[in-house]
Order: C-alpha cells, then structure tokens, then sequence
C-alpha cells in the first residue's frame, strides 16, 4: 500500500475557561459537603476534594506556584521571550508574501514521502499533539477574533487545487481583555488551557466537564460521583450518552462529523474528535485511570480513588514525555534539579504559535494489520466504501485508512479497535520534521470529499475529491504575523543564536542561486513547476534509492531551498520566524534544527522546573505506590499492553522507535543496560556486536543522553563527553571486532540526577547506525 503523506493538528476553537472548581485538600481534611458558588447568578454546585495524603492539583492550573498563582493558569495571556513585533506597534499583523504563494513553493511536497531520520515512529507526532492539546488551545471566538482570510490565486502556475470559496479562510486570534491599546500595551494571546502537562486531555479544565465525564450523575457534585472515567463499553462516551446532548461538553466538530454533531466523543478537550489516533490516545488514558482505580483498595471512598488515580495519570504523561518522547526527538535537558518557584512555565507564543509547529511530520495514513477474524465482512464492506483500503491475506488484513478518512470520524475507533490502532501508532516511521507539509493537511485540512469520488482522498488524484483549499501550512504562516510574533532572524536572536546572514546559512546549501537547467525557465524559476522536482532520495542508511520510492528519509530538488526562499523573500532579516526555523538542516541526533531545537528545550525544562507537581518533585507519588504498589513509571507500551488485547511481544519496548526489523539490516547492534541504580549514580554497560562480514578494525560508538547524565568512571574504552553527546573510542587491546562477534566487557558509572534517565534511542558505529536491543 502506499504511504501518504500528512498531518494532524490542534484546532484553534474557543474553551472558555471557568473559575476552579473547589479548593484544595490535603492529609487530615474530612470530606467536605460542596460549597454554592454564584456565578453569574446562578448557583453552581462546587466540588470539595478529598481527604488524601497530598495535595490535590487545581484544573486550571491556578496555584501551582503558590507565589504566583495564575502562572500557567487556564485563561491568561501566553508569555513572551521577545517582544510583540505589529507593524503599528499595537497589534496590526506585518505584512509579508502571501502565505499561499510561500505554500505552493516551499511546504508543497508533491506528493513524495521523506521519513524521520531517527526512526521516529507515528507516536512521535501523535503524542506530540495529545501533549499540545493538554498545554495550549488560543481563544479564537469573540469580537476581536475577527475574519482575516488569506487571498487564493487560481492562477498561480503552482496552484493544483481547486477552491471555489476563492480565499483561504482565516481568523485572527482573540486578544487577551485589556491588551492592544497603545504600544506600550500590545496586543496578546490568550492560552483557555492549563499550561502545564496535568493530563487535562483526559480531565478537562472545569469542574463542570470533569463531572460529566465521571461515572455517576453530572450535577456538579463530585462527592456522589464513582472513582472512574465514564467508558461506555471501554470508549469514550459519545454527547448522547447521557440522553440529553444538549447538556454534554462542548466537542469541536468537523468534516464528516457535522452531520452528525451529537456522535462527537466526549473528553477532557474539545479537540479530541479531529483524528483517530487522538481520539485512540484519549481513550488509552481514560481506560488507564479506570484501571488504576481498580487497583485500589474498595475501603477508599470513591472521591480518594479518583484523585490517586489522576495523581498517577497526570504522572505517567509528564513520564512519558520526558523517559521516550523528547529523547526520541533528540530534546537533551539538563539535570533536573527540583522545583523552582521562580521558573514561570507559562507557555510561550513563540512556542505555541511557531515552535510546536511540527506539521510535516504527520504521516499521510494509518496502516492498520490485525487478524481477519476481529473484523466482518460487513465492517470491511462498511470500511472500503469510507475509502479505506482494504487487503487480506490469510488469517491477516491490512487497512490503510488515508488522513482525511480518519479527521473528524470517531466511529472508527471502535470500529477498527483500540489495540490494533495502538499497535499501528507504532509500527511504522512518522515523516520528517522538515519544510514539506502534505497536501491532506495543505489544501484540504478537514474538508469533505466530493460525493462519488471515493479512491482519490491522498496522493496525485487528491485535488479532483475537493474543491475548497484550507492550507495548515499557509496558517502557520499567517498565525505567527497575527500574534506579532519576530521575525526568523529576531527569533533566533531571542534565543541566543546568531543572525544567519544568507539563505544559504539558513538552509546549509552551497548557495542559494537557481542552477542553469533545461527544465528551467530563466529568470522565472520561482514560478516554473519543475523547480520542485525530486532528483535524488537517500534511505535511512544514506543509500541511494529512485526518486518516487517509499522509504526515502533524505531528499534533493531541482532547485536549492535557498533559492526559493531568496526569490520569496528577497532579504533574509524579512523571512518568517516559522519558514525559516522548519528550513534549517537538523542538529545531529536530533528531528530539528537549531532554532526549532533551542524553542523545544527551552520551554520543556520549564514545563518540569517551573511545575510544582512534576514527578520528580514527588508529589505524593512514592506515598502511593508504598501503600498502594502503584509506580507511575511505565512506559507508553507497559501502558498499552495494560490496557489492550495487545501483548508486549507485538509492540517495541519503546513505541516511538521504529522496530530494527523494519528498518534496512544494520552492520552493527548495540545493547545499553543500565545495571544499577543508585543515588546520584548508575552503572551502565554497553555492548556492540559486529553483524557485518568482515571484521571492524577500530571503532568510535557515539550516543546522545537525553536527561543530562554524564559518564564519571569507564574500563575497556575511552570516553569524551561534550554536552549530551557521547564518543567511545576503543582501547588498543580492543580495536578488532571480528566478524559476527561480541564486545561485551564495556561498562562504566554515569551520574544522573535521581529522576529521568532514559536510554539513548540511537547509536552509530563509525557513523553507521546500529540496531538496539
């Protein structure tokens, strides 16, 4: 089946935040009965939380910081590294090249695959998105989120689709009340979530949509509530499921799932209807509290249940991110070295609105493989006529479900099952954080195709199913001018990078000039559609493949990029912050390039310091598990596994690594243990056998750590160490590995700070990569 290329995204709808729901209780406070809150005039039943022996997190993030109580908090203003660039200096958006046009030459991908480097799997982007769904959501509703589309030029000669709306649709972001008066007052952005990773996808930011999520009656009240998440037959509840659609949480609601808005999935975000391997993931962590409440002891009240449960959630996510998803992403944070009440982990918009842009890594479609017997023949008649493809084999099948089948359509999940789409989340690489965003999220981001037409929803044919044009890329754009975000060059500058004085230096190229080419046309390269030619494709291993071929993780075009974008631009101070950053080539070891790099460490260092209830902070955490024997630490396949008909045997240990099975056969294989943990320290060993055929004579094995562990004490090879990158060289008795054999007896002692201590993801030998385990 074909690969397409594609993406998911966090839609920008309106969730108004409300005040928190009661206050906090810690070990020897009685159940309270609920308090009456007026708001508004009306009495709202307000929630007292239990007696349990730490203390409870608020929704909204309020308090966290107990001397600044509204940093991160749900409803207020995104902080600014830089300051507010309006081309009036109060909130008008600068000016640029239309963002369609910059679309058509620099994001369009035409229809070739480029996967991660790194073997990053379709986890990397999609717990990227359950992550930013958790931390971040823009106002985008009210009377300053006024209408500001972007213009459509069917003439363009790169211009493939088709858009009878004539513009693409776009809307200011609401300004934060009381800003944008004066330029001493610029306008701002207002984030409606809690800024911290608190798992507020799965909980919601209200009480109020806390308490209709729980089992037992929504009166606000959560003292007559059970412990567990509502799951009607183990998913998440759909508006009805409690009669009265009217009264559930509001859900955002698109493409095909207008027709219906009432069979929208209801969980802690509105967002979680936009795709399947969302809608999937919200339901992996409801049936994980579940679970975890019925661990626990039936002595506890139901309210003591529920908050130990989310204690743990709220854990394992913030786990998660920083044991497998960052390391996987090349992210290297220093030690943590506890709390810090003056880190304010309020979320950047530079962060929101440019850095955690990772579009292009989406992978075009979900390729599900499961046996035949979990499906009928009438679910997969019922699947093909959606425009999934179908494939049997045997006991086997296989569904290839395309991106635009699986916005907006929650029935899916259910329908193909909960582990199987966990299973295929993982088993494949997701695309390449590079400049090229597919054309499913391109030009047709969540619309619905033409009636009839059901075999041309990815790929060449993609522009004859639709006939309107939303451009996630050409929004990036457009978003970064709204919120008066700097320029690229202003961008890096606020990060501590130097200006890059070419397009060439932002690019790595050799020069940014068109070359002379027959296919050319002089002087007007920037308009000529063969400027976007694929040339050459290289594999994960470097080696070349046919241009067109499925498993390229490299690429070259006809033009330089560099070229492009000087045509575009004309100066490189005027490039915008967020073209330029997804231009630059990669850090080594790492899915990003420096100034994309440099926005991602910084703001996750201060989403675990600034965050009081950080794990590592322990926030009641070793109190639970001594009494209870329940460890958050648990890694994304341990809580697969736990909570599907998948076994550990059919999933990597590290989901968001593609399996070395699947990947072309390395020359060498790496095994790193850590055999010890103590205080301060650990003791490690790495082996490396030779799977090549002929005998390796010297060796240099290079890692990168992810949590800021340094090696102190090595035998049998030589270390160096610079920043999170690590070089073993061999000692003069062990330079030869002979063919097929095993170099076992390295081991050494590393100093790690107690609280994250994740395993490099990645190792080369010699500069070829390796397969682990």
């Amino acid at each position: 089946m074909n690969h397409r290329r594609g993406d998911i995204v966090g839609r920008t709808s309106l969730s108004t935040p409300r005040p928190p729901a009661g206050h906090h209780r810690t070990r020897g406070l009685a159940l309270a009965s609920a308090a009456l809150l007026l708001l508004g005039g009306t009495a709202v039943a307000t929630p007292a939380y239990a007696a349990v022996p730490f203390e409870v997190q608020s929704l909204d993030g309020s308090r966290n910081n107990v001397a600044q109580p509204t940093w991160g908090k749900a409803g207020t203003a995104y902080a600014r590294v830089a300051p507010a660039r309006y081309a009036d200096g109060v909130g008008a958006p600068p000016a640029g090249p239309n963002s369609r046009f910059i679309s058509n030459r620099i994001f369009n991908d035409v229809n070739q695959n480029v996967f991660s480097e790194h073997r990053v799997t379709q986890w990397g982007f999609t717990w990227g998105q359950f992550l930013d769904h958790t931390i971040g959501l823009r106002d985008g509703a009210g009377p300053t989120a006024t209408p500001a589309n972007i213009p459509f030029n069917p003439a363009d000669p790169l211009e493939s689709f088709t858009n009878t709306l004539g513009v693409i649709p776009f809307t200011r972001s609401a300004a934060t009340a009381g800003t944008g008066t004066g330029t001493g007052n610029p306008r701002q952005q207002t984030n409606t979530l809690s800024s911290y990773i608190d798992a507020g996808t799965v909980y919601g930011e209200t009480g109020q949509r806390l308490d209709w999520l729980r089992e037992g009656s929504a009166d606000g009240n959560p003292a007559n509530n059970s412990a567990r998440m509502l799951l009607p037959d183990n998913y998440l509840p759909r508006r009805t499921s409690r009669g009265n659609a009217a009264t559930a949480p509001a859900m955002d609601v698109d493409g095909r799932l207008r027709a219906n808005p009432n069979n929208a999935a209801v969980a802690g975000d509105v967002r979680a209807n936009e795709n399947l391997a969302l809608t999937a993931t919200h339901t992996l962590f409801a049936r994980e509290h579940n679970r975890i409440v019925s661990l626990l002891p039936s002595s506890l009240s139901e309210e003591d249940k529920f908050q130990i449960a989310r204690r743990i959630v709220i854990a394992e996510q913030q786990y998660v991110t920083y044991n497998e998803f960052l390391p996987a992403m090349g992210v290297s944070l220093p030690s943590y070295t506890g709390y810090k009440p003056e880190v304010n982990a309020s979320l950047t918009n530079e962060f929101a609105t440019i850095g955690y842009r990772a579009h292009s890594q989406i992978h075009g479609e979900v390729e599900v493989e499961s046996e035949r017997e979990r499906y009928t023949d009438d679910q997969l008649a019922a699947f093909r006529a959606q425009g999934i493809e179908v494939e049997t084999d045997g006991d086997d099948v296989e569904l290839a479900v395309p991106l635009n089948v699986a916005f907006f359509n929650p029935d899916l999940v259910p329908a193909i099952q909960l582990g199987p789409l966990m299973k295929a989340i993982g088993a494949e690489s997701e695309y390449n954080n590079d400049e090229q965003i597919d054309n499913q999220l391109r030009s047709v981001l969540f619309q619905v195709p033409v009636s009839g037409n059901p075999d041309c929803l990815d790929g060449p044919d993609l522009p004859q199913c639709f006939r309107g044009v939303v451009d996630l890329g050409a929004i990036d754009v457009e978003r970064g001018r709204d919120h008066g975000l700097p320029t690229y060059n202003q961008l890096r500058q606020a990060y501590g990078l130097a200006p890059q004085t070419s397009f060439a230096a932002i690019t790595g190229e050799a020069g940014d000039t068109f070359p002379a080419d027959p296919l050319l046309t002089p002087g007007n390269e920037i308009n000529d559609p063969n400027s976007l030619d694929f040339t050459k494709l290289f594999d994960i291993d470097g080696t070349p493949v046919v241009p067109g071929a499925d498993n390229g993780t490299r690429a070259v075009r006809r033009t330089p990029l560099a070229a492009r974008l000087r045509a575009i631009y004309g100066s490189v101070d005027k490039v915008d912050a967020f073209t330029g950053m997804i231009a630059e080539p990669h850090v080594p070891g790492t899915e990003f390039g420096p100034l994309q790099l440099a926005i991602w460490t910084s703001q996750f260092q201060a989403l675990r310091d600034g965050d009081r209830f950080f794990y590592g902070n322990d926030p009641g955490l070793s109190q639970i598990k001594a009494t209870y024997g329940i460890d958050y630490r648990r890694t994304l396949a341990q809580i697969i596994t736990s909570n599907t008909d998948i076994p550990a045997s059919a999933l990597n240990p590290n989901v968001f690594l593609v399996p070395d099975a699947d990947l072309p056969s390395a020359k060498c294989r790496v095994v790193y243990a850590i055999d010890r943990s103590l205080p301060k320290y650990f003791e490690g060993s790495v082996k490396i056998t030779n799977l090549g055929t002929t005998p390796i004579n010297g060796w240099n094995l290079k890692w990168r750590f992810a949590n800021g562990q340094t090696i102190t004490l090595i035998v049998n090879a030589r270390d160096s160490q610079r920043d999170a990158d690590v070089t073993l060289t061999n000692s003069f008795f062990n330079a030869i590995i002979p063919a097929g054999g095993t170099l076992s007896a390295i081991r050494f002692i590393g100093k790690w700070d107690d609280t994250t201590n994740a395993k490099p993801p990645n190792f080369t030998l010699n500069n070829a990569r390796c397969a682990t385990g």
